[in-house]
């Protein structure tokens, strides 16, 4: 799969309706982004939160697919469920909860398809790198996905480690891209850090953009507006 220089993948954190998915794909396609990343799939860490659509969820990511040419990433969750997730999805997710999961990373190589596979939560770098041979062993391309650790600060969701980025650019082959929306938490965060990550030289960002964030049933607080996310376009010029 062909990359821009720098690569801007944008979307909803989950799919929840039709017209919410369709709406943002042709945005993004209009404001010249080849990829949406939308969740059929959403592991939470509360049992009581929404757990996405699933294959209903897929559905829809298909449609938008086929009306609009957009390109689909979205996170599988589960071994059993990789070839259904694969027969839409462009890119893969693998989530920060499952960094170790090795069956599933083993499955999501064996597609041969780009996978983006997030740092876990408390993972170093050496167990990242080495939880991404799994995906290379199989014949999968690994994306490298730098979404924020979990430290003792409280002013954000996550803490960025932006020094991933020359790290894994010397130690690896892959492409690393920046998570601000899950790193920050917080949508005022998300130019800012988008800008650290085009400086320090990562090669794309994948942030969260929602129609209406106020009413979205998943990180409403992290996801730019689509007015928001124009003027983030505008910084990264």
């Amino acid at each position: 799969m062909k990359f821009d220089k720098f690569t801007i993948i944008a979307g909803p954190c989950a799919v929840e309706s039709e017209e919410q998915v369709i709406s943002t794909a042709k945005f993004l396609i209009d404001k010249g982004i080849k990829i949406m990343r939308g969740g059929a799939y959403k592991p939470r860490t509360s049992p009581e939160d929404f757990q996405g659509l699933k294959e209903k969820g897929l559905e829809i990511l298909q449609k938008a697919k086929n009306e609009t040419g957009i390109q689909i990433i979205t996170e599988v969750l589960d071994p059993r469920d990789v070839e259904k997730v694969s027969a839409v999805a462009d890119i893969l997710q693998i989530g920060a909860r499952n960094m170790q999961n090795f069956v599933l990373l083993t499955e999501a190589g064996k597609t041969k398809m780009p996978v983006m596979l997030k740092r876990g939560m408390s993972a170093t770098m050496d167990e990242w790198i080495k939880a991404a041979k799994y995906i290379e062993k199989e014949g999968g391309q690994v994306i490298f996905c730098e979404r924020g650790i979990r430290t003792f600060e409280t002013k954000t969701r996550n803490t960025l480690d932006i020094s991933t980025v020359p790290i894994i650019k010397s130690e690896t082959n892959s492409l690393i891209f920046i998570d601000p929306s899950h790193a920050a938490g917080r949508k005022d965060l998300i130019i800012p850090l988008s800008k650290a990550a085009k400086a320090i030289g990562a090669d794309g960002i994948i942030v969260e953009i929602h129609p209406n964030p106020d009413k979205a049933l998943c990180d409403g607080k992290q996801s730019l507006t689509f007015s928001e996310f124009e003027n983030l376009l505008k910084e990264l010029k």
